[in-house]
Parts: structure tokens; sequence; C-alpha cells
């Protein structure tokens, strides 16, 4: 049994971590932090999780979670992570971030976006946590970082097309719409009822934080550096993505060569469920670990057009996250993670 603890409990992804923890097979929860709810009562914060789990909110302090854990879970916002990851290393443990302190290799690429790095020693050896791309290195990491919910569906949809060499590199263009969400539990004007609700918006356009996550992952697949263009989108839904892939192909390639690349690719990925021309939405992934991808060409035009959806909060944050502990852990890649979405 792996026993696990995770600091930054309250938020939705800290949520979501009890729930998939909590009827994990082979794991057990041993503690919860939280700064601003320490000594209170989970259930008390979540009434939903009464009768699963009855931890109390502890301070996140290192030595407590490390004493009862064998793998910590980091679900705290941008640089809070980076105090906390290098004393839970240093203590022995496995750690899981799921903020983007850690999915970068290049320290200046992360400061470029966010800010100063303290500790940039350890992007050396952090793991990009998707397990499609990183499996094996991740079934070795002492460090993964957890890939944003974005670049998840984005990467995953176009992998296979710069991988193989099928598209222009230079021809990504993603068009993203999310739920409300993935702007974490925190009150913001931007996600109050009467500023979401019957509307739809992009927002933060040529400039979302995880525009340079997905160009390091499809540059290490293309094998040449790639910029594309990602514009992200809010829904009135409270979770989910989808994700609009369009690439330009190369001269001579059919559609039958852009089949057999997203079949091949991920013909042992156990989340990843291929739809061909049947494009997914985003209610046949709600509340799993599943991304859903379709795929059509238009030969008029010869562009490739993919669409990926997945939940924000389990396969695009907390599921995830359970994934890299069961491969981090030894455990079978999937364990605690084979239940069906919810629908509707």
């Amino acid at each position: 049994m792996v026993r696990t603890a995770i600091a930054g409990a309250s938020g939705y992804t800290g949520f979501e971590l009890i729930r998939l923890l909590a009827q994990h097979p082979e794991a057990e929860l041993t503690a919860v932090a939280s700064r601003s709810r320490a000594g209170e009562r989970l259930d008390s914060v979540y009434p939903a999780l009464g009768g699963h789990c009855d931890l109390v909110f502890q301070a996140p302090d290192p030595d407590a979670l490390t004493s009862r854990a064998d793998v910590v879970f980091t679900a705290l916002p941008h640089q809070a992570a980076m105090d906390l990851v290098p004393l839970l290393l240093e203590r022995g443990v496995k750690v899981v971030d799921l903020s983007a302190d850690y999915r970068f290799r290049d320290a200046e690429a992360y400061e470029a976006w966010y800010q100063p790095h303290k500790t940039p020693e350890l992007l050396a050896e952090a793991v990009y946590g998707l397990p499609e791309l990183h499996r094996e290195a991740i079934r070795k990491a002492r460090l993964t970082g957890n890939p944003g919910c974005y670049t998840t569906s984005v990467i995953l949809a176009a992998a296979p097309l710069v991988a193989r060499g099928l598209a222009d590199p230079g021809s990504v263009i993603a068009d993203a719409k999310s739920g409300v969400s993935g702007a974490g539990r925190g009150l913001s004007l931007t996600t109050h009822f009467c500023e979401v609700n019957e509307g739809f918006k992009a927002y933060k356009v040529a400039s979302h934080r995880h525009t340079p996550e997905i160009e390091q992952e499809l540059s290490l697949l293309a094998g040449e550096p790639l910029r594309i263009v990602f514009t992200p989108h809010l829904v009135p839904m409270s979770r989910g993505i989808l994700s609009t892939v369009y690439a330009s192909l190369k001269e001579g390639v059919e559609e039958g060569a852009v089949d057999d690349a997203f079949r091949s690719f991920y013909e042992d990925a156990p989340f990843v469920r291929l739809r061909g021309a049947d494009v997914p939405g985003t209610l046949q992934v709600r509340g799993s670990n599943y991304c859903d991808i379709g795929w059509k060409v238009d030969p008029r035009t010869r562009r490739v057009i993919v669409v990926s959806t997945l939940d924000n909060l389990t396969r695009g944050a907390s599921g995830q996250a359970v994934c890299n502990m069961n491969l981090m852990s030894g455990l079978p890649e999937a364990s605690g993670l084979l239940f069906p979405p919810w629908q509707p």
C-alpha cells in the first residue's frame, strides 16, 4: 500500500485527488495540508466527502507530511511549490507537483513566463508527467511535474502528427475551450456567475502560460524548435476541455497515414480513446481520466483537424497525478482510475 499526502488539499485539484485516492485499491491517503484550513475537518470544507475521508487539515509542515507518506502531491500555486518541494525530496519521499514549477526543462523559459526559479537545479531531474510521452522516465523519477490541463489536451492531439513528421511543424494552431473550474476555487470577478453564464470569450490571447509548455514537448517530438498559435476560451460549464488543433499536412501525406499515426502512437495508452472521424464531446469524458481524440482530413485545404476532450480536473490535473504516482510507485498505470465517465 502506497502512503500518500496532499499539500494544498483545499482547492479543486485537492478535492479531486482526495476523491480518487479514497477509492484507490493500492493507495492510502494519510494527511491533507492547507495553510488556510489547518485544524478544520475535511468534510466540513467538502461535505461531498463525508463518510469517505475523515482527515483534518494540517499545516503544510514537511516533517509531518513525510513522516506518514511515500508520495506527496503538491497542489500549490506556482512559486509556492518550489518552497516546499525541495524540503520534501530531502526527506526521502517522491513528489508529484501539480504547479508549473517543475514542468520546464529550461529555467529561462520558466522565468520568461512566470517568475525567477528558486531551485533550477531540480529541473534537470524533474520528469514531465505525461505518461504517453515519458512513461519509462516517470517510473524512475522521484519528482514529476504534472502537466497542465490545456497542455495535455493539445499535446496529445498534435503528438502523432509531429512525431511522425506528417504535418508542417510551423502550421499548428490550437483553439481550446475550458470550463470555469480550470481557474481554481479562489474568488475572481472573471469567473463570477454573472460574468460567465450565457457568455463565451477568449482570454490571454497570444500570452497564455501554457504555450511554452506545449512548445517544449512538441519540439522534442519534432526534433526541431516548434512554435504554435494557442488561444484559450472560457465557456459556461463547470469542468471539461475541448481543444481543436489544426495543422497543414506535408506534401504526399494522405488520410490513411494520419489514421495509422494516431492508432500506432496510442496503441499502448490506456487513457487515450481514439474516435476517428466521430469527433468527441466533453460530456463523454466528464469525471474520468480519459482523453478522447477524433480527427478528420480536409482534402480541400490539405489540413488535418484534431479534436481532443478531457476533464480538466481529472485527466487534466488530479487523475493524471494519480497515474504518475502509480508509475513512480511500481503500480499498474491504470490502478484506481479505470472507471467510466459521468454522463449526463
